[in-house]
């Protein structure tokens, strides 16, 4: 049997059938290395990362929807964590000036404008929370997925916010 019928390309079987003194030729090398101490290692390592191009940076982009979204998701999920947390900590402290009576009363003499400031900061990242929420699922159920779908779905999701956060401030 023959290295061709085996499918051997040419440049393989002039190496694998050469005399044994031209292979030995072709494929030695030498290289130079030599023992380094760990933290010499580590400053060669740092020089070389130092080197290292930079990855493009979100100035290079041009800024998308699903950006948005994805930052206010996490920054509202944060923020509404920090807040509950925030009471529920307060309310283990001093539960007598965060009880439900304290806080109604407390909030009842507070004017109309700073009423209806309160509702908005807190409706606003609720609504679009919970409806990003919703988007979120709708993904991992595979629904919307394409780059239609993620724009008409993040507008909705817009919307929806929108009319929400009108809603519960002018309840």
């Amino acid at each position: 049997m023959s290295a061709r019928a085996l499918g051997l390309g040419p440049a393989f079987r002039q190496a694998a059938f050469a005399p044994k003194f031209a292979r030995n030729q072709i494929a030695r090398r030498t290289v130079q290395t030599q023992s380094l101490p760990p933290s010499a290692a580590e400053g060669i390592l740092n020089k070389q990362r130092l080197q290292r191009p930079s990855s493009p940076h979100f100035t290079i982009y041009q800024p998308q929807l699903t950006w948005y979204g994805s930052i206010a998701h996490r920054g509202t999920g944060a923020g509404l964590s920090v807040l509950l947390y925030g009471y529920a900590l307060a309310y283990l402290v001093a539960p007598e000036t965060f009880s439900s009576a304290n806080v109604v009363e407390i909030v009842a003499g507070l004017p109309d404008a700073v009423k209806y400031a309160g509702k908005a900061v807190l409706a606003a990242p609720f609504a679009f929370h919970s409806f990003n929420g919703l988007r979120h699922l709708s993904w991992d159920v595979g629904k919307f997925l394409t780059v239609k779908g993620a724009y008409s779905s993040g507008y909705a999701v817009l919307g929806a916010t929108a009319v929400t956060t009108a809603a519960l401030v002018l309840m």
